[in-house]
């Protein structure tokens, strides 16, 4: 009787295992189902010069060689070009300014007239931005009033550097007329810098940014402070922007200096598959060691816990379910 007993237990225990076996491979399935070398995820980041293109290019290679998908990383003019290859599905993924796809998706300042670009979704927010307004100890600029009759290099047309640009001239109670502005993108402006071509540069990016740290090789850096009553504006009608600091020692200025930041988000078109979608979300969170290793500021703050800093827009349905199955 303790044999028939033991035996019906075992096979009772034997079924369960098998059932329990069965969803695991059903769930397995589903993702496994997806055929990736089929797919191609083309990441649009920014100019080389910046940071967009390293950890862009950080992406693409998790998916490449971690996940199996195709993909590349192209260069771009960053957040407004990168915001019409979504819209155009001519790009799957694309970092951008948060401030930028708010324009876009609401319809709003740069996107003034336009129909929303409702489609966007995010996947991840990814790391702040700082503005930082550069010029060097040759210029005496030390405000930002002191732009007026100035050459400034504003970022190339329509893009994120631009759009910020406007948005702090105009938080200053100041227009593009004020000075002298020169539509280049920053890399291009720096080196005007350097030749005394251009008397201060808007430069929207992390932390040290490359171009600015080059051209403390040859000048004195001097990074004109967001501060005081052109911040409270700005932050009252944006406010998506965020008071931070830039520390003396990023690019040995002689004191730690005022800004604003604005978070970089990593997005892509609703229509996306949600299986890729998933797929992509939870791939870059188990290889998020790959991803930090592009530059330090992606390892200081792209996480899982920071993946909702900053995402203004709705998160892509397959986005949606990795979150939740994480508790997010």
């Amino acid at each position: 009787m303790n044999t028939k007993r033991m035996f019906l237990t075992a096979i009772l225990v034997l079924l369960l295992a098998v059932n329990i076996f069965a969803a695991g491979q059903a769930e397995t399935a589903k993702t496994e189902g997806l055929d990736r070398s089929k797919h191609f995820i083309t990441v649009a980041t920014g100019p080389t010069s910046g940071l967009y293109y390293p950890i862009g290019g950080a992406f693409s290679s998790v998916f490449q060689n971690k996940l199996g998908y195709k993909s590349s990383a192209q260069a771009t003019g960053a957040s407004a070009e990168n915001i019409t290859l979504i819209l155009e599905n001519r790009a799957e993924m694309a970092i951008a300014m948060s401030d930028a796809v708010a324009q876009a998706y609401q319809g709003f300042g740069a996107y003034e007239g336009k129909k929303p670009a409702t489609e966007l979704r995010a996947l991840l927010g990814l790391y702040p931005n700082y503005v930082q307004l550069v010029t060097t100890s040759r210029t005496g600029i030390t405000k930002f009033t002191d732009l007026k009759g100035k050459r400034v290099g504003v970022g190339a047309p329509n893009s994120g550097v631009e759009l910020n640009a406007r948005m702090m001239y105009e938080a200053h109670g100041m227009t593009y007329a004020d000075s002298r502005v020169d539509y280049l993108n920053y890399g291009e402006a720096i080196a005007q810098l350097k030749n005394n071509m251009v008397d201060a540069v808007f430069v929207t990016s992390g932390i040290p940014n490359a171009t600015i740290m080059e051209l403390g090789t040859t000048s004195q850096i001097v990074l004109i402070p967001i501060e005081g009553q052109g911040l409270a504006n700005l932050k009252a009608k944006y406010p998506f922007f965020v008071e931070a600091t830039i520390p003396a020692d990023v690019y040995d200025t002689k004191g730690d200096v005022v800004t604003a930041t604005v978070r970089n988000i990593m997005i892509v078109n609703a229509s996306l598959d949600e299986e890729v979608a998933y797929d992509l979300t939870k791939g870059v969170f188990e290889n998020i060691g790959d991803i930090q290793a592009a530059h330090a500021t992606a390892k200081e703050h792209i996480t899982l816990a920071n993946s909702h800093i900053g995402v203004d827009i709705p998160f892509h349905e397959g986005a949606k379910r990795y979150y939740s199955e994480v508790g997010m």
